[in-house]
């Protein structure tokens, strides 16, 4: 191998590690591998670069348009309110939710159909008395079973059909993978209608003052007759910012009625206090304040009148990831108060506004109704226990029916899916379903970046040998076993690299390896191209292996072998399915 191939590899290697490692943004890591490609020359400007113009990359870019579109005029929330009717039981609540989020997974963004879906699960799971731990990692994994059916359903189907194209064996065509999708799908709803009801975690919802073990962090205090609050109000007393804490009410003494924060303090008035131990232990000192031994915290003491507590789930594409709570200005901007963040097994309660906020991060709100509602619309949260709102219904018909048109004409080889994706957004312009600024808002720039950044190192592969070099060593451990223990190592490879790194940049870094192997034993690629895809577009065995796991971790209370559990047997059994149905369906 070449010296350009050894440096290549030493690149790829680096950016596996540093994918894994999730020490910097993945975007950022594709881009640190683009720079690095470009600055050794290893790939000209302009393929560097052509990630950005490739045609799946596009389309990825319109799909999330589409997918808006569909939200904004509450299409999808619709279906989902439906979906709730019919769901009578845990089966058939099963049933119903994971056949509807597949299908409409396989031609919306997966994402944001379990967005719109966790609120209503939660709200059928609460009705029919159903633990939603039952519900929420099938939803997650119904949405990627959708994904697997249509060219349009996942961007790594679309990229592996890209590169397949320009290597030379033809695109994928819309409903390709529709047979082995459906096999897939079948396979998944029996096995959690038989195993689901032990693998699944039976976790009942406990009060949000239990969950985010606010007991230890909220008390209750009096104002005593020499406490220099008397005569001043808690806003003029400058509680926060001289002491740390959180007045989230006034009461009077005994807890009947309230007074707001500007009304002015008198003797036995009594303070509900957010802060850690230290800050009200300090308070209680500094302003002679008496502390209620006795207080227990209930959610009913967090909530008054108008005033609600939500968990609010950091949405895909949030403008909070990657931020604190005082870089975003929280409190001023959705004129709400977090009390307490859940990450994973984890509860945050002190320090919340120097708290890096990341995807899936459930933040406990207190909030008036009024803010709760644009909470709610707003595309930075996921707001749980709140149905969806539809402001634009009656533009829901003609939504659909550009997105069957998109669909449709794609299909029928009318157009390429890039053209007709593209003409679906811009329909939804013109028809002013959303506004242009809204379209590039729903863009997620990250993953458009993560393409266009991977892409070139897939290009480096196939331009270097690098591709061919490790496609030598796995023909020589596999090869005279022939095409289907091939297929079958490359599927297991790529479910791998997808439980611990990017989905599409696991499907663009093996692509070209399965091509070389597919050259070097003379078969066709088509195959091992179609296990990468299948592998990668369901992560099952890590919250991590895919978006939508990660979104409803904290909303289901689960753990990480939770998805260890379930996950790794609905792999391997979609493993043996894909080992045996692939080479029927797609002849080496």
């Amino acid at each position: 191998m070449t010296s350009e191939g050894i440096l290549v590899l030493a690149i790829l290697v680096g950016t596996v590690a540093l994918f894994v490692s999730e020490k910097y943004p993945l975007d950022l890591v594709a881009m640190i591998g683009l720079g690095t490609l470009l600055v050794f020359g290893l790939v000209t400007p302009q393929e560097g670069f052509s990630g950005f113009s490739n045609p799946a990359t596009l389309t990825v870019a319109a799909m999330f348009v589409l997918s808006a579109g569909l939200q904004k005029t509450g299409a999808t929330a619709a279906v989902g309110r439906f979906m709730v009717r019919l769901g009578r039981d845990h089966y058939s609540s099963l049933v119903v939710i994971m056949g509807t989020v597949t299908i409409m997974s396989a031609f919306v963004n997966n994402t944001a159909a379990v967005a719109v879906f966790i609120p209503l699960v939660t709200i059928l799971a609460n009705r029919r008395k159903i633990s939603a731990s039952k519900l929420l990692i099938p939803l997650s994994y119904a949405s990627q079973f959708g994904g697997v059916c249509t060219l349009i359903g996942t961007s790594t189907n679309l990229l592996v059909s890209s590169i397949s194209e320009q290597a030379g064996y033809g695109a994928f065509s819309m409903f390709e993978f529709s047979r082995m999708g459906l096999i897939l799908f079948v396979a998944g709803v029996v096995f959690f209608l038989v195993l689901g009801k032990w693998l699944l975690p039976d976790r009942q919802m406990r009060e949000y003052a239990a969950i985010y073990h606010l007991g230890d962090y909220v008390a209750e205090m009096r104002v005593r007759h020499n406490s220099p609050l008397v005569g001043k109000s808690v806003l003029d007393s400058r509680l926060g910012e001289e002491h740390d804490v959180t007045v989230l009410r006034v009461m009077q003494l005994g807890g009947t009625g309230w007074a707001p924060l500007r009304q002015v303090l008198q003797p036995d008035h009594v303070l509900l206090v957010h802060g850690s131990v230290t800050a009200i232990m300090r308070l209680r000192g500094a302003l002679r304040l008496e502390m209620n031994a006795d207080f227990k915290l209930r959610d009913e003491a967090l909530q008054l009148e108008d005033i609600r507590v939500v968990q609010a789930l950091v949405a895909p594409g949030s403008g909070l990831v990657g931020h604190t709570l005082k870089e975003v200005d929280f409190r001023n901007r959705y004129k709400a108060l977090v009390l307490a963040i859940q990450r994973k097994n984890e509860v945050i309660n002190d320090k919340l506004s120097s708290v890096v906020l990341s995807l899936g991060d459930a933040l406990l709100v207190q909030a008036h109704e009024e803010e709760i509602r644009d909470l709610r619309r707003s595309n930075d949260f996921i707001v749980l226990n709140e149905v969806p709102g539809a402001a634009l219904r009656r533009k829901a018909p003609l939504v659909i029916g550009i997105l069957i048109a998109v669909v449709g004409l794609a299909a029928f080889n009318v157009f390429p899916i890039l053209v007709t994706a593209l003409l679906g957004c811009v329909a939804l312009l013109v028809t002013r379903v959303i506004q242009l600024e809204e379209a590039y808002h729903a863009i997620n720039w990250q993953v458009i970046f993560l393409l266009a950044g991977i892409l070139p190192l897939g290009i480096a592969m196939q331009k270097t040998g690098a591709a061919g070099f490790i496609a030598e060593r796995a023909v020589g451990l596999v090869g005279d076993m022939g095409p289907v223990a091939v297929l079958a190592v490359i599927y297991l490879m790529t479910s791998i690299m997808t439980d611990t790194m990017s989905n599409a940049a696991a499907a663009v870094l093996l692509a070209p390896i399965a091509i070389s192997t597919a050259e070097q034993i003379g078969v066709d690629p088509r195959p091992f191209l179609m296990a990468i895809t299948f592998a990668a577009s369901t992560g099952f065995s890590t919250p991590v292996g895919y978006q939508t796991n990660t979104m409803i971790y904290n909303a289901g209370g689960y753990k990480y072998t939770d998805f260890l559990r379930t996950g790794v047997p609905l792999s391997i059994l979609f493993w043996i399915l894909s080992i045996i149905f692939i080479p029927r369906l797609w002849a080496f």
